[in-house]
């Protein structure tokens, strides 16, 4: 398999001297943890507990207690008349929300219990945010008396930077989920309670919280923009533990890995490794292993190793190969799409479909072997260019989470099409990840050299679909197992359908319009879960079975970490 490097972050645009907007866009995989929590998952599905709901709005005198309290020492610290005001409106809309509390409340529908009790994660957040107000700040020590105007600007702007993620957290989360209801449906119980948090009027709080950051930082050193970074991490990291930790007595789906029952169902975890697990396709690096260390040729043109290739004819020979495999992959797609688009998911028209993915496959890799760019590679290079490969933000953590649970015991296996098992095993054993079972095509060797060709063993879809049911039968004898399957290209769609749940990560367009032609239905992974936490609710179970014609789409790593295990 020929490719290139995968899709990029996404590009946000945000004001030149602005810090707290990007802070947000750097950090907002975090907050994902707080989305996938039982507490929001239940609350979005308009099932949560009325006394779970009430516990945790509660909790909001407290937090705007403490932001009053924060603003009115903001507004001390601030030097400029204009940054004082707007700190003071700040605090006014606080004070506000404080008085008017119990009264919103009651429009919402409920009642406020007299005792209202601080949670633990409650406290955590209100000390850390006197603290930031205190000048208590790691690495940061300002005095009870602070001397110049300088440093009390600076306390200012670590008060808002320990607010703003508060506040765009929720601000978030509310938008997220009124995105999977239906705009007309006034049913749903915490409708005005989410109507609130995303609200114009509450986004342009949010927004004059970041304004206000902002400005304050303007004068800081790169030092001192650490540590309001610093802040602004810890501050969500503590949002998405109150969310996490919210008290809830009844049954959810998430995370996987809790309300699985080892005893009854075992998990057991495929993934593609090329553009799934990394940002570029192996054969890439295979290639820039193989130009680096090939010979230069002679100044009178002949090559001072006759085994390989000079670099010049490598770089040729394989721009030639990379623009043949996509050009007449881009064809064998088109092919396919000519013929009539299906009603219903139609599995077996999709699996006959992909036979001619298979021959092109095939094909390019029969190409590659006979073109003698493979030839000459030194093991030792491949495994070191493994371990120093970059994978998925996120990747790396989530298995290492996976192999270490020990009460989980699950077992995840690699599927790829890659040249190179070796290069995919040196990947994850940077990572303590040797257990992880890799199933891939394996160049040949001869004393540590490659000799250019390629034991195939996983060259097309269908391969990739017989390893993942021979597997699987190995794993039935050992009791019932729940699959989950994550991938990202075309090779992986059957593999994708075959199991429990089909996770499809990135955004390959062939496969999303292969999918859709053969009645393939992408539901992004919260609104999936919304729907089958109703399920859950109304039929009391909720099955994943695979062949649904369901694949769930995520944009991140961390979604699948929040999902299957939590925060």
């Amino acid at each position: 398999m020929l490719g290139g490097p995968g899709p990029g972050p996404t590009s946000v645009v945000v004001d030149e001297g602005a810090i707290a907007r990007p802070f947000w866009i750097k950090f907002r995989s975090d907050s994902v943890f707080a989305l996938y929590s039982p507490f929001v998952l239940c609350l979005a599905s308009g099932d949560l507990n009325s006394n779970a709901f009430l516990h945790f709005v509660s909790q909001d005198v407290h937090f705007l207690k403490a932001f009053a309290l924060a603003y009115e020492l903001a507004e001390d610290c601030a030097d400029d008349d204009d940054d004082k005001s707007g700190i003071r409106d700040l605090r006014k809309r606080v004070v506000q929300r404080l008085k008017s509390h119990d009264t919103l409340v009651r429009e919402w529908g409920f009642e406020l219990p007299d005792e209202k009790v601080s949670s633990d994660a409650t406290v955590k957040y209100t000390d850390f945010l006197m603290a930031a107000a205190s000048g208590r700040v790691q690495g940061e020590n300002v005095p009870g008396r602070i001397a110049t105007p300088f440093e009390r600007t600076k306390v200012a702007a670590y008060i808002l930077g320990a607010i703003a993620p508060c506040m765009r957290l929720y601000s978030s989360i509310s938008r997220e989920i009124q995105a999977v209801l239906v705009p007309a449906d006034n049913s749903h119980i915490y409708k005005k309670w989410l109507d609130s948090y995303s609200s114009k009027t509450y986004e342009e709080f949010a927004l004059q919280v970041e304004d206000m950051v902002d400005k304050l930082s303007i004068s800081l050193t790169g030092e001192e923009l650490k540590v309001i970074e610093k802040l602004y991490y810890q501050a969500i990291k503590l949002e998405v533990d109150f969310f996490a930790t919210q008290p809830i007595s009844q049954q959810t789906i998430v995370p996987l890995a809790r309300v699985l029952d080892p005893a009854e169902r075992r998990l057991t975890i495929f993934c593609d490794f090329d553009l799934t697990c990394t940002a570029f396709d192996s054969s890439a690096i295979l290639a820039e292993i193989a130009i680096i260390t090939a010979p230069k040729a002679n100044s009178d043109g002949s090559e001072t190793q006759l085994a390989r290739m000079s670099s010049a004819d490598l770089r040729s020979t394989w721009g030639v190969l990379s623009t043949q495999y996509t050009e007449e992959f881009e064809q064998c797609i088109e092919s396919i799409m000519d013929s009539r688009k299906v009603e219903k998911f139609n599995y077996e028209g999709l699996n006959k479909a992909l036979e001619q993915v298979a021959e092109f496959e095939k094909r390019a890799n029969t190409r590659v072997v006979n073109s003698g760019v493979l030839k000459g590679l030194h093991l030792e290079d491949i495994k070191r260019a493994g371990q120093r490969l970059i994978l998925q933000e996120g990747c790396r953590g989530f298995f290492q989470k996976i192999v270490k649970n020990d009460t989980l015991k699950t077992v995840v296996h690699v599927l790829s099409y890659s040249w190179c098992g070796d290069l995919i095993r040196s990947a994850f054993s940077s990572g303590d990840l040797d257990e992880l079972k890799v199933h891939a095509n394996e160049l040949t060797y001869e004393e540590s050299v490659t000799t250019g060709d390629i034991v195939m063993k996983v060259e097309s879809p269908m391969e990739k679909l017989q390893d993942f049911n021979d597997i699987l039968n190995e794993c039935n004898s050992e009791g019932k197992h729940l699959t989950v399957y994550i991938g990202g290209s075309v090779g992986d769609l059957l593999c994708l359908l075959q199991a429990d749940i089909g996770i499809v990560i990135g955004s390959s367009s062939s496969l999303r319009r292969l999918g859709d032609h053969f009645g393939v239905s992408f539901v992004p992974l919260f609104t999936g879960l919304v729907k089958k936490q109703r399920e859950l609710v109304k039929d009391g179970s909720c099955n994943w079975k695979g062949l649904s014609g369901i694949l769930y789409t995520v944009s991140s790593w961390a979604e699948i970490h929040a999902f299957i295990l939590g925060s």
